[in-house]
């Protein structure tokens, strides 16, 4: 059983966003992560830092503290480009970097750049040639590889990531096609749920949309004869029905039921007065240092 936390991008570092990092260490928690995208929903007319900078200040910030993204998607990036901020970035932790990393939705970050929007089957396409050519570029010295939508002629990574053979990927993932992609290249696949659930579904019934998700991940490693047991299953909370964060009983309940059906590591929002976020912090603090010892009585 793990906890986790994620802190958005939006303080300046000096100005309370160093102290969010150096609070989550001290607090305990397994991992805090950011989010990768270039702006997001209601954030977009505020501030909002990249997430490789940010990641590569908090690895200065903290010592034992695991870091990542959840996640990072092909909306905006090579990866060429990524593989070489990734092993800068592991180096630079000493190895506490995990790569979350998804297909992408179909907001801001799927045409700032200006590009057409892509069909779903283009976007599953894309995320597979991506995954696998990060793979590649993060566990080899040279790489040339001519894809569909993604290449490398002579892609130089040396001298590798601190974690060998490669940093951990946690895949995002819930259709059949991400969820083989998860199986074969993923040290850990992450859900937040079954979104169309979140307006007016229950809890029961997202209990049991995970319960199918994290069935269909145990096929997709049985079909190339893996042990789905060796994988973290992660849970992005805040986007499933109720509200687990209103109270220190409420998140305890919807921890255990979510650990009970194999989910290893719940990963809570860092507060952020006046969004979607808000919560109190006195709270957001007890369930980080009481959460999970209340879950092993």
């Amino acid at each position: 059983m793990r906890l986790s936390t994620v802190i958005l991008p939006v303080r300046r570092w000096h100005e309370g966003g160093r102290d969010e990092w150096s609070r989550a260490e001290e607090l305990g928690f397994h991992a805090a992560y950011t989010y990768d995208h270039l702006s997001w929903r209601t954030f977009r007319d505020g501030p909002w830092f990249g997430a490789i900078p940010t990641l590569t200040a908090a690895a200065v910030a903290t010592t034992r503290l695991r870091l990542g993204t959840l996640v990072t998607s092909p909306n905006f990036r090579h990866p060429v480009t990524l593989a070489k901020e990734l092993i800068s970035l592991d180096d630079i932790s000493d190895g506490r970097v995990t790569l979350g990393i998804g297909a992408g939705g179909t907001g801001f970050d799927a045409v700032v750049l200006g590009q057409e929007p892509w069909s779903p089957r283009e976007r599953a396409d894309r995320f597979a040639e991506f995954v696998t050519l990060l793979d590649r570029l993060l566990t080899q010295d040279a790489v040339t590889a001519e894809g569909t939508y993604y290449s490398a002629v002579e892609a130089r990574d040396i001298p590798g990531c601190a974690q060998r053979p490669r940093l951990p990927f946690a895949v995002a993932a819930t259709g059949p096609r991400g969820l083989r992609l998860a199986a074969a290249l993923g040290q850990g696949w992450v859900t937040t749920g079954d979104p169309k659930l979140f307006e007016s579904g229950t809890a029961e019934e997202s209990l049991a949309a995970v319960r199918g998700q994290i069935g269909r991940l145990g096929q997709a490693c049985a079909e190339i004869g893996r042990d789905a047991a060796g994988l973290e299953k992660i849970l992005l909370s805040g986007f499933t029905p109720g509200r687990p964060l209103d109270s220190f009983d409420a998140f305890v309940d919807f921890a255990g039921r979510h650990f009970e059906l194999g989910i290893t590591e719940i990963v809570v929002h860092a507060p952020i007065p006046d969004s979607d976020f808000a919560m109190d912090p006195a709270l957001f603090e007890r369930i980080a240092t009481e959460g999970l010892a209340q879950l092993s009585r």
